[in-house]
């Protein structure tokens, strides 16, 4: 297992030609994806990337690669243009992904207010600077991402809340009445602000999620117990564009499976450079499917799939079903059967970071809204594994696997926390990860020796 410190691009210049089996690796989706600067550089779209993946790799060696719904184009086109062939796109479908629609309607009553509510927040977070209070001290006390936002002077000022005022007020020098007013105030819009009418109330439409996964069932026993308010517009214009929003709810994510240009046939190519194929009976899903059995019912001696039966032979469990280009989360169907892979647990991330710092995956700065102390930052808990974006163990074993030939080298360009490479200590193969991130590279090395050296906790795909 070999980790690099490096820039991509870099640290595969530095490699040998045809010196790789496959790539598997979930670069960044290009989205800002809670404020990280990574996620928004357009490295995902850089041809040169990819153009150093196609020499690395053997020929016919293949490369499986994540993105994000709105993005996923312009990294295939990347690839593509390259010099790889695009063999297949694969879907890894879930029920778990949070909405991030915004209300229309309540936008526009909102709108009004906006500017009116900006200057009365600049005023606080002017008062919050001259204090002395750092945004660190104001996260530790509060245990959330405000820090920010009540000392900010460009984008997203807030006023504290009572609740959130009465933990900083012990390390705070005497608060003026003006700033004691602000703070009652707060969650109480003055006369000049438009107020939606409650109407009613409603579980928080976590509480009502599905999806499989120790993750998942986090999140739902976190939100099965929040109320919200429901609201009526308070405007004409609010009215008309009640129930419209600007985004469907994710619920999968897609991957580039592609392939270095054969040399020859295949046949010639996997006998020269040992690659080119895709495991399929290793990658089989488990069905207890019974073979050769005769149709019973239809009176004859075919098979319930129109083969002929072999009378003097019995029947046989399948060796499972044929790998398909769609990977699934585990809710319950009847009309197929796929691999199936919720989200990484809390276990799968944080397994080898004893002794760790427990730390929270973003900022705060996507906070949703002007001045608002946003709800869904209370979930956003320290964790000892904070990549934001950790891909489960036994998904990325299903898919080392399916590419890679026994003993084979697999490299990952974008290693973020290390689980390729953990799913590559599970599975038998080389690794090779990059990662500018030395605090990541960190938590990766912990999480591959971890699999290396305790087998017993192997994810079962």
């Amino acid at each position: 297992m070999k980790l690099i410190n490096a820039d991509c691009i870099e640290a595969m210049k530095a490699m040998p030609d045809n010196s790789v089996d496959s790539i598997v690796t979930d670069p960044p989706y290009e989205l800002g994806f809670m404020g990280k600067s990574w996620d928004a550089s357009g490295i995902a779209f850089n041809i040169e990337v990819w153009q150093e993946a196609l020499r690395v790799i053997k020929p016919g060696g293949h490369l499986i690669a994540f993105s994000g719904s709105r993005t996923y184009h312009r990294m295939a086109v990347a690839i593509e243009d390259a010099g790889f062939q695009i063999r297949d796109q694969i879907m890894w479908v879930y029920g778990s992904g949070f909405p991030k629609s915004h209300n229309i309607s309540k936008g526009i009553d909102k709108s009004d207010a906006v500017e009116m509510r900006r200057q009365r927040d600049l005023k606080f977070t002017e008062w919050m600077r001259s204090t002395g209070i750092t945004g660190k001290q104001i996260n530790d006390l509060t245990q959330s991402n405000m820090g920010n936002h009540y000392l900010t002077d460009k984008e997203q000022p807030a006023v504290a809340t009572a609740e959130m005022f009465d933990k900083l007020r012990p390390f705070l020098p005497e608060v003026p009445e003006w700033v004691e007013q602000m703070v009652r105030e707060r969650t109480v819009e003055s006369e000049n602000f438009k107020k939606r009418e409650v109407i009613g109330t409603k579980p928080s439409s976590l509480g009502g999620t599905v999806a499989a996964g120790e993750r998942n069932q986090e999140i739902i026993d976190h939100h099965k117990n929040k109320i919200v308010d429901i609201t009526a517009p308070a405007t004409a214009a609010a009215k008309q564009w009640d129930g419209w929003g600007t985004a469907l709810k994710p619920a999968h994510e897609p991957m580039v499976l592609a392939r270095k240009p054969l040399e020859g046939t295949v046949a010639n190519n996997v006998l020269t450079y040992g690659v080119g194929g895709l495991n399929i009976d290793g990658t089989r899903v488990g069905t207890d499917e019974r073979v050769n059995e005769r149709a019973g019912s239809l009176g004859n001696n075919f098979t319930m799939s129109g083969g002929l039966a072999q009378t003097d032979k019995e029947p046989t469990t399948a060796t499972g079903r044929f790998p398909a280009n769609f990977i699934h989360d585990g809710l319950e169907t009847e009309w197929a059967k796929f691999f199936y892979c919720a989200k990484a647990s809390k276990r799968d991330r944080n397994e080898g970071l004893d002794g760790f710092e427990a730390k929270r995956d973003h900022d705060g700065r996507k906070d949703g809204g002007v001045g608002g102390d946003n709800p869904r930052n209370r979930t956003n808990n320290a964790k000892l594994n904070h990549h934001p974006t950790v891909k489960p163990t036994s998904l990325m074993q299903y898919l080392v696997k399916l590419v890679t030939p026994p003993n084979g080298i697999v490299l990952d360009p974008f290693m973020g926390s290390g689980s390729t490479g953990k799913a590559c200590a599970y599975e038998g193969f080389e690794f090779i990860g990059i990662e500018q991130s030395l605090e990541y590279v960190a938590i990766a090395q912990a999480r591959i020796d971890f699999a290396l050296a305790d087998k017993s906790n192997e994810l079962p795909l």
